[in-house]
Formats: structure tokens, sequence, C-alpha cells
């Protein structure tokens, strides 16, 4: 792999084209070049959520999903690949069946806030979605397995979890939506 990664700047993508693992190429705006930039973005805003104050368990487990979701951009990046498998699928079940164990059962729908840590494993969750998304259209124009689907389906449910459990970690509690929140400045102060 080292002799593989020597040289970054290639100049091969200079025409709008990118490279996939079989060797094809590709246009850099095509659906399963998305796909790959999504679960990309997504890995590296668990990056950015490992800088702050976690419990060890689950940093050693965002690091295992950091993971996966490298090999995930694997998986497609060559079509047909198996890189995602059911086990791992199924390490996500357990761990939503951990995290979720302790949580208070939810009332009320909650905002993306909180602690940053919190705050930053809902903005995880969200382009968790957008990647689960598009590999859901991805699959309708080319062959994608279903576990990279089904994984994302998980992990997204387990980034809102750990979003509560981030908040009680952090010494706060949910933030919720309150419906009757008034939401406009009365009309002395809108001027």
């Amino acid at each position: 792999m080292g002799n593989r990664l020597s040289k970054i700047a290639t100049r091969t993508g200079d025409k709008g084209t990118t490279g996939l693992g079989d060797g094809t190429r590709v246009d850099k705006d095509a659906l399963r070049v998305h796909a790959m930039g999504d679960v990309d973005e997504l890995n590296s805003h668990i990056g950015l959520l490992l800088c702050e104050p976690l419990p060890p368990d689950l940093r050693e487990e965002l690091i295992s999903i950091q993971h996966d979701l490298f090999d995930m951009g694997g998986e497609l990046c060559i079509p047909g690949f198996t890189m995602i498998t059911v086990a791992q699928v199924a390490r996500l079940d357990m761990l939503l069946e951990k995290y979720n164990a302790d949580l208070p059962a939810l009332k009320d729908f909650i905002l993306p806030a909180g602690s940053r840590a919190a705050a930053q494993a809902h903005v995880c969750r969200t382009v968790c979605r957008r990647a689960e998304r598009m590999i859901v259209s991805l699959g309708k124009i080319d062959q994608v397995n279903d576990t990279p689907r089904q994984y994302m389906n998980r992990l997204s449910d387990l980034l809102f979890v750990l979003s509560r459990v981030l908040n009680r970690f952090g010494g706060g509690s949910d933030v919720l939506w309150q419906k009757d929140r008034v939401r406009d400045l009365p009309d002395s102060q809108s001027s």
C-alpha cells in the first residue's frame, strides 16, 4: 500500500474523472463517487467527534466504525466487491442495544444540541443519512450489496442514540423540541 500512495498529485483527475478500484474511470460526479465521498465525509466527522471527551469503550467502538467505513469505501469503489459483512451490521445492532438500555424512553422530539460531543454526533448522524440515501440511489442504477445500506441505516440510528448518551456523559440531558415555544420576537423588538 505504501508504494501505491507514494504519489498523491497524479493529475489524472484534471479532466473531471477519477479511477475506481477496478481501474475503470468514471466522472467525478457519478453516483458511486458521491456515495464514496459521503462515506469519507462521515468518517471525517467521526474523527472530529473523537477529539471530544468520550467514554473509553465508546472511543474504541467509534474507531472500529471508522475502520468499517474505510472498508465501505473500498467496497463502493470496486463494483461487485464485498467488504461489509452481516457480522459488522450485527455489531451495530449489539451497540444499539447496549447504549439504548439505560436511556429513558423518548416522549418528545429532541433537537440536535446539548454538549459539543452530542451535537457532533448529530452532525455525524445527518451525514450518515445522506450517505445512506446516496447508496440507495446508486443501487437503483448499479450493483450494490445490501450490507452497506443496512450498515448505514443501523449506524445512523446508533449515532442518534449516542448523541443522547453523550449529553448525559457531559452532565446534561436531551434538548427537547418545544411545540408551543414562541418563535417570533414581539413587535416592539423586531425593528
